[in-house]
């Protein structure tokens, strides 16, 4: 069930697996037990968002003296007026687009066979993850999953267990598997493009695989024995409950555990050697973890350590020791911690590694005598092997072109080898081999073509307002002559300690080879160094990341990439909220700016208490309900409410109608007003309207707040 360390340490935000075409399916890690928690607007990167209709605003109605009309019937006219409005301002806002759309229609069918050509040239190594059990191997591929023998998988002897389409879930694609203990049995969630909600098909294998039971809205679970399925069940993007079915003769389900607290959220993982089952409640900024023995499952979890506010914390498990991925202690950053299983509370908690200063933990995978750190510090990539048995720690770095890990399945923990791909948004996927015997690195040359991009890589520090330093991933082509006159595409997110998604991307590379500049901008909010760098850009400290921001653009152009008539913005979700706000205070610094599915009515929202979400992302954003100080600062940088009559840079959005994470109504809102603004800016500066700039939004009508599989996100 590893879904990559990656979100959970990137701060809590957002638990799910990003489904991207080179990984289907959820494989086992540790960090799969460390999930991050869901956030209000993730980075999508995510799999776990759920349509649902436009929620309506909070409706009062008021008994009026000389009126019998119900308050039931007053909401519903409300409602129906709203409605109206919605209806109106979407209707408006497709005719735009259908006017305009037609003028890119050359340039958009040249960049999609372009994109087309880079996909297929760079996706021999991206199949899917196989996960094998003794002598059988099971993988995923077009909606299908197989068997085969291990030495038989590549010869194409494979046997189909299960079909979506044959299921009628043809519109539907594969998050995970789960097979049990005994491969008896198989649990696969599975997740529609439009929708948030997965539901959990059991199958009982064998000659004649057979449907055993159909669950809806589930979002984890593991198999705890042979017959004992536990699992989350998910409610308005909320996870409180985990349930338990045993699939014996007589079929049994019960309740096991239910969180009270509408701030945390829960999941389910098995430590690598199957010994526990893990009952993770996570808020944004604390954690509880209860341990299911898995050799007697019908017995009551047991509660590893109390919650304490502000402290982090996961589990694994090893010879009767618990190892404990924590931000216990000072400073507040991960640590590795060990107790008995007998006496697991935190004054037992013995330190086995500690992060250094502003380094990012990406990833951590526990294997029988080792354990394995994927680590960043300065923007460079390391491996740390922590041997169990010498008590050693060697630690390797990384290819210096390298952004991103993405490890691979490894469900046996006595596995001698560690696999695991490292990437960049222009680097294609290359396929790396730790191996425990060798002690040594290998890289796995298993490209049918070389791989080869003609992009520098250059790593800059920007000095915010308030001196610190703030690192900038810049790429561009080698041969690229007279940068300050090359357009430049500048990235930013900033939010939940989740880092800038650096994984391979077709259209950054087209991009490359087209002569642009690309930059990362790792700004504070976000959680390229560590926890603290998190902490010192949410809540009250917002700010800093638009400081940030503003700090890493200016420099570019000072260091001689491209220049303010050739920049452009691009930002995703909460990443809306920095580029949305820095259009308000420093427009002149860019001239467009692309957004997806951005987060850019951050007051209304945190007031706005019934949606499903608000009140666990005041750890990230405050509570604008209860602090008049919070409110004040919250409308300071809002992109919504600071909105003035003045020059705009061209600003293309792209939203979602069954988006219930951001919904509609808010970018509609938010549209229309910076029209308006820039519109009344122009006819006083300027002559038949020719700086007018572009204001487009394009409601895409199927779609979430996710990742898209290629063919939806190569139309987009």
């Amino acid at each position: 069930s590893c879904v990559g360390l990656r979100n959970l340490l990137q701060g809590l935000s957002f638990s799910v697996r990003y489904y991207t075409k080179h990984n289907h399916l959820q494989t086992r890690c540790l960090y799969s037990k460390i999930k991050p928690m869901k956030c209000h607007i993730p980075d999508c990167s995510g799999s776990m968002c759920t349509p649902g209709n436009i929620l309506p605003w909070r409706f009062f109605s008021c008994k009026q003296e000389g009126t019998k009309i119900s308050s039931k019937s007053k909401q519903n006219t409300s409602m129906t007026t709203l409605q109206l409005l919605y209806k109106n301002l979407l209707k408006s806002e497709q005719e735009n687009w259908n006017g305009i759309s037609p003028r890119y229609k050359a340039v958009t069918e040249r960049i999609k066979k372009k994109l087309e050509e880079l996909h297929n040239k760079y996706t021999f190594n991206s199949g899917s993850p196989k996960i094998r059990f003794g002598e059988n191997v099971y993988f995923e591929e077009g909606g299908c999953i197989f068997l085969s023998k291990a030495d038989d998988v590549d010869e194409g002897n494979v046997d189909i267990l299960f079909s979506t389409e044959d299921l009628g879930f043809s519109d539907a694609f594969i998050q995970r598997i789960r097979i049990s203990p005994d491969q008896r049995y198989m649990a696969i969630n599975l997740k529609s493009q439009n929708s948030e909600k997965a539901t959990c098909i059991v199958m009982k294998l064998g000659h004649f695989p057979v449907v055993e039971e159909v669950i809806p809205n589930v979002f984890s679970f593991e198999w705890a024995t042979n017959d004992a399925l536990y699992y989350t069940t998910q409610k308005n993007l909320k996870c409180q409950n985990v349930f338990m079915t045993t699939f014996t003769n007589q079929k049994h389900t019960k309740l096991v555990y239910t969180e009270q607290d509408a701030r945390f959220f829960v999941d389910i993982h098995c430590t690598k050697d199957r010994r526990f089952l893990t009952i993770n409640s996570n808020s944004k900024t604390t954690s509880e973890v209860w341990l299911v023995d898995c050799r007697d499952p019908l017995k009551l979890p047991t509660l590893v350590q109390a919650r304490a506010k502000g402290v982090i914390y996961h589990i694994e498990h090893r010879n009767d020791e618990l190892y404990i991925l924590t931000t216990y202690g000072e400073p507040a950053e991960y640590k590795l911690m060990k107790a008995p299983v007998a006496s697991s509370g935190v004054e037992n908690w013995q330190l086995v590694y500690a992060l250094k200063e502003k380094t990012k933990l990406a990833d951590l995978e526990m294997f029988r005598d080792h354990c394995i750190m994927f680590l960043k510090n300065a923007e460079h990539l390391y491996l740390n092997v922590i041997s169990f048995v010498s008590h050693s720690v060697q630690s390797i770095k990384l290819p210096t072109w390298a952004c991103e890990f993405e490890l691979e399945s490894h469900p046996e923990h006595t596995t001698s080898t560690c696999y695991f791909h490292l990437t960049s948004p222009v680097h294609p996927p290359k396929r790396f081999a730790y191996s425990f015997k060798e002690n040594n690195l290998i890289e796995q040359a298993v490209q049918e073509v070389p791989i080869k991009t003609n992009c520098h890589t250059t790593r800059l520090l920007a000095k915010s307002k308030d001196e610190t330093l703030v690192p900038i991933t810049v790429f561009h082509n080698r041969n690229s002559k007279e940068l300050h006159r090359k357009p430049l595409l500048v990235h930013v997110y900033g939010a939940y300690g989740i880092d800038l998604n650096m994984s391979f991307k077709e259209e950054k590379l087209m991009l490359i080879e087209e002569g642009w500049i690309l930059a990362y901008c790792h700004v504070r909010g976000g959680g390229e160094l560590g926890l603290s760098w998190h902490k010192d850009g949410c809540q009250h400290n917002k700010l800093k990341g638009l400081h940030d921001l503003k700090a890493c653009i200016r420099l570019l152009h000072e260091q001689g990439f491209s220049q303010p008539k050739y920049t452009a913005l691009a930002a995703a979700s909460a990443g809306g909220v920095l580029a949305g706000a820095l259009c308000n205070t420093d427009p002149e610094l860019i001239r467009a700016m692309v957004l997806q599915a951005p987060f850019v009515d951050v007051l209304n929202t945190m007031m706005k208490t019934h949606l499903p979400l608000t009140v666990e992302e005041q750890e990230e954003w405050g509570n604008p309900l209860a602090d008049e100080k919070c409110m004040k600062y919250i409308k300071s940088y809002c992109p919504y409410q600071n909105i003035k009559t003045q020059h705009y840079p061209s600003v293309f959005i792209t939203a979602y109608e069954n988006d219930q994470r951001i919904p509609l109504t808010g970018v509609l809102r938010y549209v229309q007003k910076l029209r308006k603004a820039a519109l009344g800016h122009a006819r006083r500066t300027c002559k038949k309207g020719n700086c007018i700039p572009n204001i487009i939004l394009d409601v895409q009508a199927t779609g979430s707040h996710c990742d898209s599989p290629w063919e939806d996100s190569l139309n987009e």
